[in-house]
């Protein structure tokens, strides 16, 4: 893996250009992100990494629409980004299932934000993600009788379902154990590989950012800014414990520990 240093034919799915947000704090206003400028391509699995306090979260609610910039725009494709779509969804750290309903109802639900089907359309659709998710089987179950990997499966399930064109994760496996992360790991990158979605990942695990994505943008914090984007030329499935992995993912270690000694200096 190596700096990315070269521009992409694939047009962008999201642009961010010159994007500042500050909120205001107990010394006032605070510089939660700085001047960033970034494309997200059609198709592309973009995770953004860092530690914490560097504006990952803030980024994501930026795309989703949830906040606004104080300087610089966003576009998702030609139309400028001011509040949430359903052309961008978001799968939180915490699963947010509705627990009186069972995986199929909440997929069901999700499907709700997409017009024009009908509702064996929509039965069809619920039943196609939640197999794609590999809990087919698991329709009537509700979520205190499912795993916490199975739990975050049905959400992704219900977030794939209205089919929007950009998927935003904020750090969904970060509550799991490893054997679960590991689990899940190979879920996505096979739906990815199916589907070719547009991921945006946030995540402060090195290694899972280096195991996902195809291109790694490495956030340094006080204020959040983009200090290096690197390129991930590792065939899928990738697993966790490949030594090229490990090896990545150590040069990504060693990049962020060398920014955040230059940001104390």
């Amino acid at each position: 893996m190596s700096p990315s240093t070269h521009k992409s034919n694939a047009q962008a799915a999201l642009t961010l250009r010159n994007v500042t947000k500050r909120f205001n704090g107990s010394a006032g206003r605070v510089t939660a992100l700085e001047d960033i400028t970034l494309d997200v391509r059609e198709g592309e699995f973009l995770v953004v990494v860092g530690p914490s306090g560097c504006g990952k979260s803030t980024l994501l609610s930026l795309l989703a629409g949830l906040e606004h910039t104080d300087e610089g725009a966003i576009k998702l494709g030609d139309e400028p980004v001011h509040s949430p779509g359903r052309d961008r969804l978001v799968m939180f750290q915490q699963d947010a299932l509705f627990p009186w309903l069972n995986a199929l109802e909440n997929v069901l639900f999700g499907l709700r934000l997409k017009p024009g089907l009908t509702d064996a359309e929509r039965l069809e659709s619920a039943r196609y993600y939640l197999n794609l998710v590999g809990l087919g089987n698991k329709e009537k179950a509700r979520p205190h009788e499912l795993s916490g990997g199975m739990r975050q499966r049905v959400a992704l399930a219900r977030s794939l379902a209205p089919n929007p064109r950009v998927l935003l994760m904020d750090e969904p496996f970060s509550a799991l154990d490893a054997l679960t992360r590991e689990q899940l790991y190979g879920d996505i990158q096979e739906i990815f590989t199916k589907r070719k979605k547009t991921i945006v990942l946030v995540t402060h695990n090195i290694r899972e950012a280096v195991c996902l994505g195809d291109r790694v943008v490495l956030f340094s914090p006080n204020p959040g800014r983009v200090q290096q984007v690197f390129d991930v030329n590792l065939p899928r499935p990738r697993r966790m414990n490949d030594p090229a992995l490990a090896n990545l993912a150590a040069e990504v270690t060693t990049a962020l520990s060398s920014h955040l000694t230059a940001d104390k200096q």
